[in-house]
């Protein structure tokens, strides 16, 4: 089954493309044997992270990069993080619907994911749809986050290059500081600077940034809504990639990821696992019980809990 999708996964068959994703959002086994197939055909895409405060116009952005890239003769994988329904769990498109001219093309996938309020389900399921992708030929990938905060910093980490949108003198320079942004950004875009003039907030960001690597993140100015400004955007961001095939950046910051990835995706595994497995030990009820009863504190308690765990580790 895995094989048989990945095999029309890799030919870039749309209808395939959504099943994988689909798999890869549920996790577990099925996940886990069909990026098995997938991940030595991966690491051709150059993945690209969209972030920054609510209502800069990042969907805009993304929107006339794919249309950008499109122009160059690139094919586009687009993944828009978005916040979850509270009724179905399912992701809300707002005005990203707009995006949905570009799906038609055979050239371009745009795929909506909910955050569903789990941090980790949700970067292990962005970065295995990014591999997806990756393996289905496209060149470039675009993943696009809904706000600023926690979700967005580690979804931002696990990509190439992240471009951080901010709009002139509204605060957001602040806010996107003190979140972090000013470390995970390779690229900062003012967006609609027609409304305002920019020079301040580009002054405020420049001024606070620091080169990396060789590396010193630029700050330009856009008005998405009618695609000023955004072939720069792209240029800047070609600029950037090939400054990564430098030497062996691009690896190094690969291997930095993948290590975080990996202990990750342990910690949850050995999470779950664990759970599932205390669920059958009654001497994790009884530890419950003494705590529920206050014959036991929970400090305590937990460093028993410890043992608890130890002794399944090893009949495992």
């Amino acid at each position: 089954m895995a094989s048989e999708l990945s095999s029309q996964v890799l030919k870039g068959d749309h209808r395939a493309v959504a099943k994988a994703i689909s798999i890869v959002e549920a996790g577990g086994e099925p996940s886990r044997k069909l990026i098995q197939e997938l991940y030595p055909h991966t690491g051709k895409a150059f993945t690209i992270g969209v972030t920054g405060p609510t209502g800069t116009g990042k969907s805009t952005l993304v929107d006339k990069m794919v249309g950008e890239y499109r122009e160059r003769g690139c094919s586009v994988g687009v993944l828009a993080i978005d916040p979850s329904s509270a009724f179905t769990g399912g992701a809300l498109l707002g005005d990203r619907v707009r995006m949905m001219d570009h799906s038609l093309e055979k050239k371009v996938y745009i795929r909506s994911m909910a955050s569903r309020g789990d941090l980790g389900g949700l970067a292990r399921a962005a970065r295995n749809t990014m591999r997806v992708l990756d393996a289905a030929g496209m060149d470039v990938v675009i993943v696009e986050t809904v706000g600023a905060g926690q979700t967005e910093v580690q979804i931002a980490s696990t990509v190439d290059a992240t471009i951080v949108v901010l709009m002139p003198q509204l605060g957001d320079e602040v806010q996107a500081f003190k979140a972090g942004f000013a470390e995970i950004g390779d690229l900062f875009v003012i967006n609609k600077s027609d409304i305002v003039n920019p020079s301040k907030t580009i002054y405020n960001i420049a001024s606070g940034l620091q080169e990396r690597d060789g590396w010193r993140p630029p700050v330009l100015k856009t008005v998405a809504v009618k695609g000023t400004g955004v072939p720069a955007v792209v240029d800047a961001i070609e600029k950037f990639q090939k400054h990564l095939d430098t030497g062996s950046l691009r690896e190094k910051r690969l291997s930095k990821r993948i290590r975080s990835e990996l202990v990750d995706a342990a910690f949850s595994d050995f999470y779950h696992e664990t759970v599932t497995r205390l669920g059958d030990q009654k001497e994790f009820d009884s530890l419950v019980g003494r705590v529920v009863k206050r014959e036991l504190d929970p400090e305590t308690a937990a460093s028993r809990l410890v043992g608890i765990i130890s002794k399944i580790g090893e009949k495992a």
